[in-house]
Order: structure tokens, then C-alpha cells, then sequence
């Protein structure tokens, strides 16, 4: 299916982006570009990419098929991504995986039937001081157990858009693939929401409250502070039995 014209004209904005030369730069944002009108990184984004950069459709397939952000296969509105890596693992993030995965009938990287959700395992999310978590379209739901998770994907089947817990407002897979490619949110409230949360901070309110100040250096740091043991008591000594 041919792209339309109006993707024509945002990739030659991009383009115009970069130095005479260098427009092969613009690779990574115009399969953002591609993907957010098809849905995906579809063999003709990548034809149209490697036309307009002056590049052979092996190198950017290589780089489409590199980065996980670049899907292969059509996505939903709404991609849901759940952290299992360690942090994320030790605190519950496979059990929120295997709950939306049974709510939803489909394991990684499928999509429900309706075309609306596409689930998937995320290696890391790089928010391991809120772990668990997941994110929707790249927007973060933070400290997540499998009732809330459920929850947020439930009020996406109706509809909704639940607020995230850092950042702007959910918007959809394509609308996010268009920001990506670089373009500024429409929406008025687009950068709205919290931002950095109390666990990201925690290390400042130490330094803050033991009074380091950054000008002082490492001696001026204060003290660590003791953590509570977690090591399971020692076993009693075995009596040996002739």
C-alpha cells in the first residue's frame, strides 16, 4: 500500500533536518515515520527509506530488524510492554506478564484479535527504582501488581486512556511513532503530568539531609546509611549420628 503523501512530506521535513551529505542520518527517525502511518516496518517503509537516503534495503533492514523499537508485524493502539529482567522479575514483574497475557489471550509480541493491544516482554524498561513496571506505548505505569495492570488494560478495552504515572498523556501507538520521527505533540496537555517520582530521588534527600554539599567532594559525603540485614538466620549446627 502506497504511502500517503502527507508521510511523503514529513519524511522530506525530516530530511531537510540534516547536513547535504549526512541524510542518512535521518534513517532512525524515518522509520518512526514509516511505522507510525503502517503500523510497522513493513518491507515497503523500508524500500521507501532506503529511496529517499540513498541506501540499499539491506542496511536498513538491518537497522529496522536492530532496535526492538521497530516492529515487524503490525501493532495494536495500545502496546503493552511488561518488564520481566531481574528487578522488575524479583518483585513480581512475571506474574503482572502471565496475568495480562491470560486477561488478554495472546503471549509476546501478538496482538488480540480486535486489533487493539499488542503484549510483550520487555528485557528493561530502565526504571528499575519503581520496579515493577510497565509501560503503554512507551509511557510509564510504575510499581504495577497484576490486579492494577489489569486494571490499566481493562480501561484501554473500554476506551479509555489511564493517566500514567510519569509523563505526558497516553496516546496512541501511532501518535507516539510520530513523535518519535521528531514532530511536536498537538495536544495542548501533550507534555503534561508528573515528572521524576520520589524513589529516583532518594539518594539526593540522603546527600540533602546529611548536609553533603557537591563542592565539598567525596569527604564531604555523609555517612552511609546502614541497611537492614536480609540475610537468613544461620542454620542450626547438625549433631552427627554414629
Amino acid at each position: 500500500m502506497p504511502l500517503t503523501e502527507q508521510t511523503r512530506a514529513a519524511a522530506r521535513e525530516i530530511i531537510a533536518r540534516y547536513p547535504e551529505g549526512r541524510s542518512r542520518s535521518a534513517l532512525l527517525p524515518m522509520l518512526h515515520l514509516v511505522q507510525s502511518e503502517e503500523g510497522a516496518v513493513t518491507a515497503e517503509g523500508v524500500d521507501f527509506c532506503a529511496e529517499q537516503l540513498g541506501l540499499t534495503h539491506a542496511e536498513v533492514g538491518a537497522v529496522a530488524t536492530f532496535y526492538t523499537m521497530y516492529k515487524r508485524r503490525p501493532v495494536g493502539d495500545w502496546l503493552v510492554s511488561v518488564c520481566t529482567n531481574l528487578s522488575c522479575l524479583l518483585r513480581g514483574g512475571e506474574d503482572v506478564y502471565k496475568r495480562l497475557s491470560a486477561n488478554l489471550g495472546v503471549g509476546h509480541d501478538q496482538t488480540t484479535e480486535d486489533g487493539t493491544i499488542t503484549l510483550e516482554h520487555a528485557e528493561c524498561l530502565a526504571a528499575c527504582d519503581y520496579a515493577p513496571v510497565m509501560t503503554v506505548n512507551y509511557e510509564f505505569y510504575d510499581q504495577v501488581t497484576p490486579d492494577s495492570a489489569e486494571g490499566i488494560v481493562d480501561a484501554l478495552r473500554r476506551g479509555e486512556r489511564p493517566a500514567p504515572t510519569r509523563g505526558g498523556p497516553l496516546c496512541t501507538f501511532a501518535e507516539a511513532s510520530f513523535q518519535l520521527a521528531g514532530f511536536a505533540d498537538p495536544r495542548p496537555d501533550g507534555v503534561a503530568g508528573p515528572g521524576v517520582g520520589e524513589p529516583s530521588l532518594a539518594g539526593v534527600l540522603i546527600a540533602e539531609a546529611g548536609g553533603w554539599k557537591p563542592e565539598d567532594g567525596v569527604a564531604g559525603a555523609p555517612p552511609l546509611t546502614p541497611l537492614p540485614s536480609t540475610a537468613p538466620p544461620a542454620a542450626a549446627p547438625q549433631t552427627k549420628v554414629n
